[in-house]
């Protein structure tokens, strides 16, 4: 029987691939065999993330954009195709949170957070979604979402609406790509301690996640690597699309 979570020969593109929980899925990707592009702006970060996939006998390569702006992506595109010539795994990992209570919220940051947390993500879904798709050979397009996106938490309203759109998105082009077998996800994380919520986490707000989260405890970022391996593999997941797979320690059994 074959390894149904084996990705040799495959080139996966994580894009916020130097991000703490986006560095783990791209080195797991790596552990089975895709050659991974570790996308973002902070190249150190990037190549340090190149170093631990390298070390564990896998192939990755640092590449630097701007995940908001189309000229990079596509940039972005060329520089992967001459470096392994085919793109078959895309994951959006980009994010950015603020707390800024609603009333005072200025519109420089809604723009800001949606253009990172989602205009990102259609851009990279038209970029190399259409490769994908002229490759004629399918692939895996895996967003990356939030447990704030359904229900919507309190404190961080631009995010959760963000993420909202992330979902619907992901549904839309599920629907739009089934066709020429290009498969479009999310994996809905719970609370897994990174940078960009870090300084929202006081402990009042981390006593009222505790309450709401069945496992009791936050998430490791290691364990978002067998959701992301599951569907980047065409064999293990070939069927699956449109999906929102939670990985939050039942935060999503809980009613808010």
């Amino acid at each position: 029987m074959h390894n149904l979570f084996d990705l040799t020969g495959q080139t996966a593109v994580v894009i916020g691939g130097n991000s703490t929980l986006g560095g783990s899925m791209a080195a797991a990707l790596g552990a089975y065999g895709a050659s991974v592009a570790i996308v973002g702006r902070n190249m150190e970060k990037c190549e340090a993330v190149v170093a631990e996939i390298a070390q564990a006998g896998g192939t990755a390569k640092a590449f630097f954009a701007e995940a908001t702006k189309e000229e990079d992506l596509r940039a972005l595109l060329a520089d992967v195709l001459t470096w392994t010539g085919r793109v078959d795994i895309l994951m959006n990992c980009p994010g950015t949170n603020s707390a800024t209570p609603f009333f005072e919220l200025t519109m420089e940051e809604w723009d800001r957070i949606m253009d990172v947390n989602l205009k990102s993500v259609v851009l990279a879904c038209q970029v190399f979604g259409k490769r994908m798709i002229e490759q004629g050979e399918g692939g895996s397009i895996i967003n990356i979402s939030s447990v704030s996106s359904d229900p919507p938490l309190s404190r961080v309203f631009t995010y959760s609406a963000s993420k909202a759109a992330v979902n619907n998105v992901t549904k839309y082009l599920a629907r739009e790509f089934a066709p020429d077998r290009v498969r479009v996800n999310a994996i809905i994380p719970g609370f897994f301690p990174a940078e960009q919520n870090r300084k929202i986490l006081s402990p009042e707000r981390v006593e009222s996640i505790m309450r709401h989260t069945p496992m009791g405890r936050f998430g490791e970022a290691s364990e978002l690597q067998g959701a992301a391996v599951y569907l980047a593999s065409g064999r293990a997941s070939g069927f699956v699309t449109g999906t929102l797979l939670r990985v939050d320690g039942g935060f999503g059994s809980i009613t808010i």
